[in-house]
C-alpha cells in the first residue's frame, strides 16, 4: 500500500478510521465520529433547528395545473 501524506500503515491493534474529519458544516472546527459530519451534539441540534424552522429548503420546481377543458383520456372528436 502506497504511503500518502493523509493514511498511514495500520499498527496492530490501531482503529483505523472509515472516514477522515472533515470541518463541521456549523462551526468549522474537526468533526467527531460520534456526532460525524458535526463537531458535537450542538452543533448537530443547530442543524436540525434550521430543518425545523425552514431556513434550509430543498428546491423544487411547481408544475403548472392542467387545463380543466381538456382531458388526455377524452377522444379528440368530443373536444
Amino acid at each position: 500500500m502506497a504511503k500518502t501524506p493523509e493514511t498511514h500503515e495500520p499498527k496492530d491493534g490501531e482503529v483505523v478510521p472509515l472516514r477522515a474529519p472533515r470541518p463541521c458544516p456549523i462551526c468549522g472546527q474537526p468533526s467527531q465520529r460520534a456526532t460525524y459530519p458535526f463537531c458535537s451534539k450542538r452543533c448537530a441540534d443547530v442543524d436540525l433547528n434550521r430543518w425545523l424552522s425552514g431556513s434550509y429548503a430543498i428546491p423544487a420546481s411547481e408544475e403548472e395545473p392542467p387545463d380543466p377543458e381538456v382531458r388526455p383520456d377524452e377522444p379528440e372528436d368530443l373536444r
